[in-house]
């Protein structure tokens, strides 16, 4: 490679540099002497705006407090498990892992927290379809097994709650429904 000379380097650069410093000043001043972008149009929030729809969520706290309940009912049975909140869409709330539960307990806690959420059912209902319908485990996110269970609002999903490390799933659905039980309350 030709090694350029000091006053091809020279020119170069100031060159870089005034082209930089151009861009840098015509951003600058573009952005100081336009007006600021009017908002987009404010759709108005309300129940009777048919473009709009309301939905119930579970706050943190309520979340918290399921989740608090679920590993309680495991403690008195001496169970050490993983209890997980998710909302209606699946997006997780809450995990939390009990005292010596397993390492692969908090991500099947929130699968079979998804799991219930998404079809409205508990989990151990849901293994019962498998039979009718095998190709349903292959969805992914999803867990099959006893202990995952939903919370309803006037009969729609508004939440899952999924518990693994129970050595049964019967279990890790029972602590479920504890957790379920505390919303009531």
């Amino acid at each position: 490679m030709k090694k350029l000379s000091l006053r091809t380097r020279v020119v170069t650069g100031a060159v870089v540099v005034a082209a930089l410093g151009a861009g840098t000043f015509g951003a600058m001043s573009a952005s100081a002497s336009s007006p600021a972008a009017a908002p987009a149009a404010a759709v108005k929030a309300d129940t009777s705006n048919r473009n709009l729809q309301q939905t119930t969520h579970l706050t943190v706290a309520a979340a918290t407090k399921a989740a608090q309940a679920t590993l309680d009912a495991a403690k008195k049975e001496n169970q050490r498990i993983s209890v997980a909140v998710v909302d209606r869409n699946g997006n997780t709330i809450v995990t939390l892992r009990g005292d010596g539960a397993g390492p692969q307990s908090p991500e099947s806690a929130v699968k079979k927290a998804y799991t219930a959420v998404s079809w409205n059912a508990p989990t151990s209902e849901l293994v019962k379809r498998l039979e009718q319908a095998p190709t349903l485990k292959d969805i992914p996110g999803t867990l099959f097994l006893g202990g995952g269970a939903p919370v309803q609002v006037k009969g729609a999903p508004v939440a899952g709650i999924g518990v693994a490390g129970a050595p049964s799933g019967d279990l890790d659905e029972k602590f479920a429904q504890a957790g379920v039980a505390a919303l009531a309350r």
